[in-house]
């Protein structure tokens, strides 16, 4: 069922399934997707006796900035910032938290700074927070040519880019980075409308500046992102997923993650998949969330 929830600065869309007294579970989609890569996820951790919660992250689909005023941020800090608040105005006790990529940024900020909210973590191609003050650092070549939409997204071409040819910009990444992944047309267009949002633009291309310090952050948000440049520790339980064929982000980049996680912690590297491992090995998601602390 979908539902919404306000914020002080959002109206959050949402999924809910399951039990409404179940142990919550919040999974958290990526960029350049939407509350789909849940969906062959979601139903059987419902039947499991979870309250399953599946939000569009700020600047995709029916989610809506209450306020014109609010800057159209992508930081880490924002996402961060609206799954704790997306927590509380629902009230709910210590969740299950799952994501990857933009979603998965937010699920380990959560679980570093607020861990009192959190029960355990599936985090999906490992310790997803940025470390901003290191962004201007080259990294090997390999690396460098994986992240060209980045570099492009920091241009006005980009920009205009993703504003005007967002369906085939977004098409290309999903083809790139899950490449034994075949989707169809009808895949594509279900996940596509939630580009569509009036915000998705704006708020993409200031995340990805922002995280390589070539556009301000949202000045409420400083104090998150002060708490960031520390790169804190996780102290929940957590399990690390890894598609083997990740195509921007490849296995060998979570191998030493383990430092960070304080609280228990396992990696898994899973064969075949790529980026969007939610829709391409659901039962390797699902089995990790249910091997977490209920």
């Amino acid at each position: 069922m979908q539902k919404t929830i306000r914020t002080q600065t959002l109206e959050i869309a949402y999924l809910e399934s399951g039990p409404p007294d179940g142990v919550p579970v919040i999974l958290l989609h990526g960029w350049p997707s939407d509350v789909h890569d849940w969906d062959q996820v979601a139903p059987p951790l419902a039947a499991a006796g979870h309250r399953v919660l599946v939000p569009w992250l700020r600047g995709y689909g029916p989610t809506r900035f209450l306020d014109p005023a609010t800057p159209r941020s992508g930081q880490q800090a924002a996402l961060g910032a609206d799954l704790r608040d997306f927590i509380d105005a629902l009230h709910l006790p210590p969740a299950l938290l799952a994501g990857y990529d933009w979603g998965g940024r937010a699920a380990c900020i959560a679980a570093a700074l607020w861990p009192e909210k959190v029960r355990g973590l599936v985090s999906i191609t490992g310790y997803n927070i940025q470390n901003i003050p290191r962004a201007g650092q080259p990294a090997e070549a390999a690396e460098e040519h994986r992240l060209w939409y980045q570099w492009y997204l920091n241009t006005e071409r980009g920009r205009a880019g993703v504003t005007q040819n967002r369906r085939d910009f977004c098409r290309l990444l999903w083809r790139l980075w899950s490449p034994n992944w075949h989707f169809d047309d009808a895949t594509f267009e279900a996940t596509a409308a939630s580009f569509d949002n009036p915000d998705f633009a704006e708020v993409t291309v200031q995340s990805y500046r922002h995280r390589h310090r070539n556009a301000p952050g949202d000045p409420a948000l400083e104090p998150i992102e002060q708490q960031l440049v520390a790169q804190p520790d996780i102290t929940v339980p957590t399990i690390v997923l890894h598609g083997a064929e990740d195509g921007v982000g490849p296995p060998s980049e979570s191998e030493h993650d383990e430092r960070h996680f304080t609280g228990g912690y396992q990696r898994r590297v899973v064969p075949v998949a790529g980026h969007f491992l939610s829709r391409e090995a659901p039962d390797e998601v699902v089995q990790a969330v249910l091997e977490l602390p209920r």
